[in-house]
């Protein structure tokens, strides 16, 4: 379970770290760069900045923080916070700290968020580019291939080189770029703006005539790759290993364990929410979305925010059948197997819960793109009255479940959250149903009752009022 929501930190708080080395002003932590960033938002003039680092690279937070204070004369604060991924950045925290703007050290994901500007410092690890160019001649000898070469950000900054040194062999290549934030406009026929990716396709046939090649190492990134792009074969190239393969990843079978998972989120009654982020854009807006899903389909649901999800926490809410996490594109794909409930994402349970979408083979794991105006957004059908419903038989019980949505009345609709005075008349009521006589009666008719009634006693004690019948001589309290 090598995931980046269920790893307790224990390798960061064993590691010994050596002295501190100096650094000059505006110094970067080890393998990062500064010259290697993106803003995600408008460049600030900012007075206060949040530093937010992983967990690997907080030994040089404070060092790091020292330089760019002397360089800038900006204030420099140093998140300590524990955050839903690394990739994530955290607006909040940020926010407690009263920062302007938020640095991000180490790999993310370079996506638009809601509220503070941010600029990503990815880092340069060393790519031997003759090395990777000779891999990618073994997995591509035709030359004619049409190939879109794909990298982990880290590596970003030596695209520019290898496609000097494959642009002439292989026309039809094409080289991804990373973007930060959303590109202006909407994207013209052929461009493809995911994972913070941007190219450009002008094969026939689309993405379907194109392999892909990733260079970096196996990772979330690399399946989130291969589940969205499922109709690509995929090859990679390990910088750290210099070894190149044909990726031999089953994504069939994958996507079998999802659509599994999709399965069990019809049958379920009780959804769970996970927050898993609170900087992306749109993360209320589908937040909302999910609650309506779930109303419309019958189901109950609970909106949680857990930070980390694993399983000790997850495995507190018993009464939850399943849950479905918000997070970032990159953490969207938590693996569940080690879990008291499977975890889904919001594609798949609208999958579930969404009469109107179907499985067509593409796979969506950024949750903006079902918000209404995206790419892959399903409008939910008009409710149907139950008897006019196709009955379903889920393939995991046998049991006949309620694939319709529904309009609820208003009684059942969510709670309010407003104050409203209690009903003393109906407290009594409430409490136990043997007492719901009472419930359009006042005390003093309920005296002036119990007079006209055979009864020996009637003692008021703290719990009430008991009262003892004759009935052939014995005494009964009720």
């Amino acid at each position: 379970m090598a995931t980046a929501f269920s790893s307790d930190g224990e390798a960061a708080l064993r590691r010994e770290l050596g002295p501190a080395e100096a650094a000059a002003a505006g110094a970067a932590p080890r393998g990062t760069s500064t010259a290697s960033t993106r803003w995600a938002g408008p460049q600030p003039s900012c007075g206060t900045v949040a530093l937010q680092f992983p967990d690997h690279l907080l030994a040089d937070a404070a060092m790091v923080a020292a330089g760019m204070e002397a360089a800038t004369g900006a204030e420099m604060y140093v998140l300590g916070d524990t955050t839903y991924g690394s990739c994530c950045v955290d607006e909040v925290a940020a926010e407690h700290a009263g920062a302007e703007a938020v640095l991000h050290y180490g790999r993310g994901l370079p996506q638009p968020c809601r509220k503070l500007p941010v600029l990503h410092i990815f880092g340069r690890q060393p790519l031997d580019v003759g090395r990777c160019a000779e891999a990618f001649r073994e997995l591509y000898p035709d030359r004619q291939s049409r190939v879109v070469v794909l990298s982990d950000v880290v590596y970003a900054h030596a695209m520019g080189e290898l496609e000097q040194e494959l642009g002439l062999e292989y026309p039809n290549i094409i080289f991804s770029s990373v973007v930060c934030g959303d590109p202006p406009g909407p994207a013209p026929p052929g461009e493809v703006r995911q994972f913070g990716r941007q190219f450009l396709v002008e094969a026939p046939g689309g993405l379907q005539d194109c392999a892909m090649f990733y260079v970096g190492a196996e990772g979330l990134t690399l399946t989130s790759f291969m589940l969205t792009w499922n109709c690509c074969p995929f090859s990679s190239f390990d910088p750290t290993t210099g070894c190149s393969r044909r990726e031999t990843l089953n994504v069939n079978r994958a996507l079998m364990r999802r659509l599994y998972l999709v399965e069990r989120a019809r049958d379920a009654q009780v959804v769970g929410i996970l927050v898993g982020t609170l900087g992306v854009t749109g993360y209320l807006t589908v937040l909302q979305h999910l609650r309506e899903l779930l109303r419309r389909a019958g189901k109950r649901s609970y909106t949680l925010a857990v930070g980390k999800p694993n399983p000790a926490k997850l495995a507190n809410f018993l009464e939850v059948d399943i849950f479905v996490l918000v997070a970032c594109a990159q953490n969207s794909l938590l693996d569940s197997s080690d879990f008291y409930r499977p975890v889904v994402t919001p594609y798949e349970l609208e999958l579930a819960c969404n009469p109107a979408r179907t499985w067509t083979g593409n796979y969506f794991t950024d949750f903006r793109d079902l918000l209404p105006g995206a790419c892959a957004h399903v409008e939910l059908p008009p409710a149907i009255p139950a008897v006019e419903a196709i009955p379903d038989i889920s393939l995991i019980t046998g049991e006949m479940r309620v694939t319709h949505l529904c309009d609820l009345p208003d009684s059942q609709l969510p709670p309010s959250t407003a104050l409203a005075c209690r009903d003393q008349t109906r407290a009594l009521a409430e409490i136990s149903p043997a007492a719901s006589f009472l419930e359009s009666r006042s005390w003093r008719g309920l005296e002036q009752q119990l007079r006209q009634t055979p009864i020996s006693k009637a003692v008021q004690g703290r719990r009430g009022i008991a009262i003892a019948y004759e009935d052939e001589g014995h005494e009964q309290e009720g």
